[in-house]
């Protein structure tokens, strides 16, 4: 893969970049809708395909947050054309990386000290790349590492390339400007907490130890001495990515030991540390050869608010949907539904956040879960549809659903997607709130 060896850092840089984006998108309409008059029947795949490749490309010269955003919409099904997803999805591990000298550079400004000073071997060329950082192998006599370099001007750049991607969010997920604004204050909180190295070190040491009981579950040591606000330096572990260890035909024991892992790990982070890791997507998990699931990032951790959680996951009960003066106060409380709504509306919202919850719900209403079932998913992808595409959430006066509500719905469906691609049967049965009738 083609490395970098400078990434646009300014301000004016950056958003020339976009600008000269924006106009080969424009170019890339205008040429459809050209080829459209000759043929009324011309679909939008290639269209699709164009924008993907001239939008991923900018992103990925520029990287941090504008790509990570690129990266957080390829993980949901229903927000994107498939052209975008497989496109934006290579910003999980496949980014084109930069050339050893920046590396270097990072390394004098942190330490004093080049690569080659301070481990018998590092590897030149990274191993991994995606949208924060990348990935290099590095040796102390036996023992090996993994040092992820975090890309220059990246953290300096959060807010601005937020406001620079917002265009292109709102033409290619059809969202409503008012939920774009609500949200997009946490979306910057998280990316500039993703760019603190000595802040992920720290969380990755808490959640590793507090998580080290959990059957099937290998965390890196990480080693502070070696890291500072751009590096972090940590055990290698070796094994496969998720696409890897399925392409090897995994029996199904194995892939039910993975899933479970995933889900024991994530269901104790939510219900007991009431912390998590939100960014669950293929490449922050390596699988040994055992069938052991590594969780090798904590750059992305939601802390969840006793008020968010509590009307949250009153919602999982299966008893709540036969309650609707209950449901209308945790509605109130989780945003779905104002009180100065009218009762049309406040009933149309109700109805389909019900349905939605109903079905996320699912998996905790019996004692193993099948997450291979594809019909239950085609069900929470049309439910998706009917919201993104819904007129009366597109204008609506107001944001409908918390702040707080973004990555933990981000975390579950994620967790949910991997455990699909598992085809993985779960264990799933741990809060007793879960199975009330």
């Amino acid at each position: 893969m083609k490395e970098q060896s400078k990434i646009p850092t300014g301000k004016v840089q950056r958003a020339a970049k976009f600008v000269t984006t924006g106009a080969r998108v424009g170019g890339n309409y205008m040429k459809h809708y050209a080829k459209k008059m000759v043929n009324p029947s011309l679909t939008k795949d290639q269209l699709h395909s164009d924008n993907a490749r001239d939008i991923y490309n900018s992103l990925s010269e520029l990287k941090g947050s504008a790509l990570k955003v690129a990266q957080m919409m390829s993980m949901d099904k229903n927000m994107l054309p498939t052209a975008y997803q497989d496109k934006f999805s290579m910003a999980q591990y496949s980014a084109p990386p930069l050339s050893f000298p920046l590396v270097t550079k990072t390394f004098q400004q942190y330490f004093k000290k080049s690569p080659s000073d301070i481990f018998d071997t590092f590897t030149k060329n990274a191993v991994n790349a995606a949208s924060i950082g990348q990935v290099h192998k590095a040796t102390i006599g036996e023992k090996t590492y993994a040092v992820k370099i975090q890309y220059p001007g990246v953290a300096s750049s959060v807010s601005s390339d937020l406001k620079l991607v917002r265009p292109f969010a709102v033409r290619l997920m059809n969202l409503n400007e008012k939920d774009l604004d609500h949200y997009m204050e946490e979306v910057e909180n998280k990316l500039i907490e993703e760019t603190d190295y000595l802040l992920e070190v720290q969380r990755s040491v808490e959640i590793s130890e507090a998580c080290g009981h959990i059957e099937n579950i290998r965390f890196p040591k990480y080693y502070p001495e070696y890291s500072a606000e751009r590096i972090i330096t940590m055990d290698w572990l070796d094994g496969k990515v998720l696409k890897e260890f399925i392409k090897g035909n995994p029996t199904q024991e194995e892939r039910n030991k993975v899933g479970q892992a995933l889900w024991d790990f994530y269901d104790y982070q939510i219900h007991t540390l009431r912390q998590v890791h939100a960014d669950p997507h293929p490449g922050n998990f390596i699988i040994s050869d055992d069938a052991v699931l590594g969780v090798i990032d904590f750059g992305c951790v939601k802390v969840i608010p006793d008020q968010f959680y509590d009307p949250y996951f009153s919602l999982i009960r299966k008893d709540i949907i036969h309650k609707d003066e209950e449901l209308d106060e945790l509605f109130t409380q989780l945003q779905f539904i104002y009180p100065n709504d009218k009762p049309e509306d406040k009933a149309y919202f109700s109805e389909v956040i019900k349905e939605m919850m109903a079905l996320l719900g699912k998996p905790f209403h019996q004692e193993e879960f099948d997450f291979g079932d594809d019909d239950y998913f085609y069900q929470i992808f049309k439910m998706g549809e009917i919201i993104s595409e819904s007129k009366k959430f597109r204008e609506s006066e107001k944001a409908r659903g918390a702040r707080d509500g973004l990555y933990i719905n981000r975390t579950y469906f994620g967790l949910y997607n991997i455990l699909n691609e598992l085809k993985a049967k779960v264990v799933t049965t741990k809060p007793e709130w879960a199975i009330a009738v």
